[in-house]
């Protein structure tokens, strides 16, 4: 576990830069995700205390200001027992716990509202005169015990099933309705334990006269129009049975939001980072002189938008861990025909768009520099919830390799026809020559030379070999002395061939291509399994006018069947 702060990164840097780190060096902070969950929960802290103040304030223009204060009580109190359930279950304090408490506070205070409205109710009627107020509240209570038991029951019913969700969005969410459901539990003890001690405390209770009506204060405006709208619907069947015919026609036209697409479905909206990434791979076998001049190309191109800072460039390598790359595994990313541009963009208060619009907006142009270049990219945004391998991934299954790898490429075909879906791939790899030397041991003996000469002479041209160490004045350690063929010669088999070996006697220099010959071969490929099945992945993701992963699946599934 991490212990300490991010500024204190920051200040060791900075006392560095005094002692050992030359004037010369440029030092750049491009990411400090300290910096950003803090604000992350900050904002939901301020979010949470904005929501309970609203509650209140509501109740105090509805009800008044002590039933505003009955109510306001209940809040922490039903809080507070839930962040003590939270720590008894072993979750921390992070966003989404937050969440889970904002999410629960407009919930929350519906039982006690309940109860204090019927208070404020019964201590108003005239029969309740003289009465003690306590047994007045416990008549109250009791009224409103068995629906507001079975309202509580409903919507912990309602939330629960969520905490019950497959896969990673399962673990990751759980918190809000294992949360939400617990405050209403704890509501609904707050509402019969707390609320009606509160009330006594706080309400005023009148004594009314013997002559009073059954209800001493005039009703609100509010109230009256809650008569006038519900005294045709149950005095009226025939107002009852067309009020009800509304609601079915109300609710399947809701319904039909979603298939006529006047209501995007997706399960979480876009986020506003601050970054995001171009993930570049080449052909197989592509130099690393060609990829670092496309990722070049597109730098150039990213520094002409406005909100971009500074791009991190990874040529070969792989960049930093990042929560996205978790489960992409881009950790693993290695080779020369591989690259991947860290894009960093300005605060989120500092510029108009949102950073999934800037991403949609760069793909097309980064997509153009991708196919002069013979490259395929994938311009990966943060996510908003957990990781996942891609937006759309298609897990293709066949009899035999062949097979399976000639379905994946019919569905990458599929995919790349449908609106909306850019940035496909494949886990397939193209042919990749190999070369390998296949040493002529028998001329080899008879020139006396060793196969370990000739194996070492080929290292030595391909890899290079650490052959000493110098000592440097500037430089606190040795610096190890590397030989090899220079970069030029070693993109081809006939400068490595030209190589020659002195033999035993020393009377002639041996060329390496009368002791070895070279042989072409195609590389093994990587071959992927899951539940003990060959499977290939074709992937993409979603953007332009979609947006959501929930049409183009509809829209290929009945493609996929028929092709299969």
């Amino acid at each position: 576990m991490r212990c300490g702060h991010p500024d204190s990164v920051s200040g060791k840097i900075a006392e560095l830069r005094k002692t050992l780190i030359p004037e010369d060096v440029f030092i750049r902070e491009t990411r400090n995700y300290g910096e950003t969950s803090a604000e992350k929960s900050n904002e939901l802290l301020f979010h949470m205390l904005l929501a309970t103040i609203s509650v209140v304030l509501l109740i105090l223009v509805s009800l008044g200001w002590r039933e505003s204060g009955v109510v306001g009580v209940a809040i922490p109190v039903t809080l507070a027992l839930t962040l003590a359930f939270f720590y008894q279950i072993g979750y921390s304090l992070n966003r989404i716990t937050l969440f889970a408490l904002i999410f629960s506070i407009g919930i929350l205070v519906d039982d006690a509202i309940v109860v204090v409205e019927n208070m404020v109710r019964h201590f108003g009627l005239s029969k309740n005169s003289g009465r003690d107020p306590a047994d007045v509240s416990i008549e109250a209570v009791d009224e409103v015990g068995n629906p507001t038991i079975l309202a509580t029951a409903t919507v912990i019913a309602a939330i629960l099933p969520m905490a019950f969700v497959r896969g990673l969005m399962g673990p990751y969410m759980r918190p809000i309705p294992v949360g939400a459901s617990a405050a209403m539990f704890f509501s609904l003890l707050v509402a019969f334990m707390v609320t009606p001690r509160a009330a006594l405390r706080f309400l005023k209770f009148e004594k009314s006269g013997e002559g009073g009506t059954q209800h001493e204060h005039p009703d609100s405006f509010t109230t009256r129009i809650y008569r006038r709208m519900m005294h045709p619907l149950i005095d009226n069947p025939k107002v009852r049975k067309w009020f009800l015919i509304g609601l079915v026609v109300l609710l399947l036209a809701t319904l039909l939001m979603v298939p006529l697409r006047l209501v995007r479905v997706k399960m979480l909206p876009f986020d506003n980072k601050s970054e995001f990434q171009v993930i570049i791979d080449m052909p197989e076998g592509s130099s690393l002189e060609r990829t670092s001049q496309t990722a070049q190309a597109m730098v150039s191109f990213l520094k002409t938008v406005p909100e971009v800072t500074d791009v991190e460039t990874y040529i070969g390598i792989a960049s930093p861990y990042n929560f996205n790359g978790l489960v992409r595994h881009y950790f693993l990313r290695n080779g020369a025909n591989m690259a991947d541009l860290q894009v960093n963009l300005v605060g989120k208060s500092m510029r108009n768009r949102q950073s999934h619009q800037i991403a949609v907006q760069v793909r097309p142009e980064l997509q153009k520099i991708a196919q002069k270049f013979g490259a395929n990219i994938k311009v990966a945004e943060v996510p908003p919830g957990p990781p996942v391998l891609e937006t759309l991934v298609a897990e293709v299954y066949g009899p035999d390799y062949e097979k399976t790898m000639q379905l994946s490429r019919q569905v990458e075909k599929l995919f790349r026809e449908t609106e909306g879906v850019v940035d496909v791939d494949t886990y397939m790899e193209d042919d990749q020559r190999k070369v390998q030397f296949v040493i002529d041991s028998e001329k080899a003996a008879m020139l006396g030379i060793s196969v370990e000469q000739i194996a070492q002479l080929v290292r030595i041209g391909v890899s290079g070999s650490q052959v000493g160490l110098m000592r440097l004045p500037r430089e606190k350690e040795d610096v190890p002395i590397l030989i090899r063929l220079a970069r030029s010669d070693r993109s081809g088999i006939d400068s490595i061939m030209a190589l020659k070996l002195m033999s035993p006697t020393g009377k002639r220099m041996v060329p390496l291509l009368e002791l070895v010959k070279p042989a072409e071969k195609i590389e093994d490929k990587n071959r992927f399994h899951k539940n003990l099945k060959q499977v290939a992945y074709v992937v993409a993701d979603v953007a332009g006018s979609e947006e959501s992963p929930v049409y183009p699946i509809l829209g290929l599934i009945g493609k996929v069947d028929e092709m299969v």
